[in-house]
């Protein structure tokens, strides 16, 4: 069984940072920090939209379902 990539409990914002880091095994703290860097370096506006979408297609770990 796979694990599906999640929003985590663990939020700053809305957990998108935190889940990628829980799915990949990571530290959500340099994964958080990373993203800020690559937002601020390519003129902040494309970070902040990806960040949106995945806010929107990432289901929140509480709402995840098994079938």
């Amino acid at each position: 069984m796979t694990r599906r990539l999640t929003r985590s409990s663990d939020k700053m914002i809305a957990g998108v940072c935190a889940g990628i880091a829980e799915h990949f095994g990571w530290d959500p703290t340099i994964v958080r920090v990373a993203f800020v860097l690559i937002s601020i370096l390519s003129a902040a506006f494309p970070g902040i939209l990806v960040y949106i979408i995945l806010w929107i297609v990432m289901p929140d770990i509480n709402e995840r379902r098994y079938y």
